[in-house]
């Protein structure tokens, strides 16, 4: 599978970024855990998703490295603000 990402360190921790507003991708827990090996893959604490919201002018999901979805994470939240 090919895919675009950007890869941002905030304070502590690094995530690999992708722009979902046209397409979601599938699986998201299983990309996380394989892009964030730090030997085999990109290397990251996990996957953060820009996608489209309803209610608001994206909304974000976040992947860390075993697969498991969080809730928040005050250090990616802040390197989204840089890239949107």
């Amino acid at each position: 599978m090919k895919m675009e990402f950007t890869k941002m360190h905030g304070t502590g921790n690094d995530y690999v970024y992708v722009n979902c507003m046209e397409q979601e991708l599938p699986n998201p827990g299983a990309i996380s855990e394989y892009i964030s090996h730090r030997r085999f893959g990109i290397g990251s604490d996990g996957l953060i998703m820009i996608c489209k919201s309803d209610v608001a002018d994206f909304k974000m999901r976040i992947f860390n490295a075993d697969a498991s979805e969080a809730k928040m994470c005050g250090n990616g939240s802040r390197c989204i603000a840089k890239y949107v």
